[in-house]
């Protein structure tokens, strides 16, 4: 384990020929108003056996004075200045100078509870099959959260197994990144990638083509900032048509690799951009399984739109993607499909 100094005191830095056993990767870009407590938290950790690489990406305000005043008293932090170049180069800038064999991501604008690294490094530690692990967020402050964030929280807390991460993989990210800890040879060998959609989701469907491989903490070991600057709420690569796009392509990667043809079981907004874009990846519905009564027994484009009861006429040999929201429509129709013998993850997934 790492040394600290006095309380008061500077702490003592690790020998640069140790490797620590925990590097936490963290971009930074004009956050002056939550960086302190961002380092703050991993100052508390109880796990003291680690290296912070925070990768200032050209900040125009004081984080960067902020970050090497804390780094002067604790020689834990590396601070890693580069011009203004974006999220992902970033990351994979900072993660060429992670020396510890775990990496844990954390955000500028968040904190981590003091038990974070420790009981995150120790499930791995048991957990020789997983890549990596995330931990429940809990979103802040909550008089302002919107109703869509709640939701995404909610099934996030439902993500209770390596298998339902892997099953549910296509609806939304299954793990807050900034929460994610990865064995730094998985990430090494897969890198960030700017390919217009959002890189976290990216980097964990290219994870979860291995199987079940990331695990999940079952407790609230992260506080997960929203706030009007949040780059979720101004990232061109976050649009619902960049997300659509993002699952398009591993679905087709993925699930329906060479796989021409699937049903879509369901068809709203959501279906309808998954249907667009899959077909300009050479993937098309031959049947629309849906709910809506002026949609029944209509032809969409020549394609059949037949009730969901009829889901048990559908040849077994043709993958279904359930594009329905919620979890009390996503129980009614796994229950259904189950029962046909139909295997999520292999016959049939969800797909939000």
């Amino acid at each position: 384990m790492g040394h600290r100094g006095p309380a008061n005191g500077p702490k003592e830095t690790i020998p640069r020929c140790t490797a620590p056993r925990v590097s936490i990767l963290m971009p930074v870009r004009d956050a002056e108003a939550t960086l302190a407590t961002a380092m703050r938290s991993l100052e508390r950790q109880t796990l003291e056996d680690w290296e912070c690489l925070l990768v200032d990406d050209g900040s125009r305000d004081a984080s960067r004075q902020i970050a090497e005043d804390r780094a002067s008293r604790d020689r834990r932090f590396r601070i890693l200045p580069q011009p203004r170049r974006g999220l992902v180069a970033a990351l994979n800038a900072g993660l060429s100078h992670c020396r510890a064999p775990l990496v844990a991501r954390m955000d500028a604008d968040d904190w981590s509870h003091r038990a974070r690294l420790l009981d995150q490094a120790s499930l791995l530690d048991r957990r020789p099959d997983l890549e990596a692990v995330g931990c429940l967020p809990r979103l802040f402050p909550r008089r302002s959260l919107r109703d869509g964030l709640r939701a995404y929280e909610r099934w996030l807390h439902a993500q209770d197994s390596p298998e339902r991460i892997w099953r549910e993989r296509f609806i939304e990210c299954p793990i807050a990144h900034p929460t994610l800890m990865i064995r730094r040879a998985t990430l090494a060998s897969l890198g960030y990638r700017d390919r217009g959609w959002p890189e976290d989701w990216d980097l964990l469907l290219r994870l979860l083509r291995r199987g079940p491989v990331i695990g999940i903490l079952r407790t609230r070991r992260f506080g997960w900032r929203d706030h009007p600057r949040r780059t979720s709420r101004n990232d061109d690569r976050l649009t619902l048509d960049r997300f659509g796009a993002c699952r398009a392509w591993h679905l087709h990667r993925d699930f329906l690799r060479a796989r021409g043809t699937y049903v879509l079981c369901g068809y709203g907004s959501t279906a309808r951009r998954l249907r667009r874009q899959l077909s300009e990846l050479g993937h098309h519905p031959n049947t629309i399984v849906d709910v809506h009564p002026r949609r029944v027994g209509e032809r969409i484009e020549g394609i059949p739109v037949l009730p969901v009861e009829e889901l048990s006429a559908i040849d077994a040999d043709v993958p279904i993607l359930a594009s329905v929201a919620g979890a009390e429509r996503r129980e009614a129709i796994r229950a259904l499909l189950d029962a046909l013998g139909r295997r999520e993850g292999f016959d049939y997934v969800f797909t939000a």
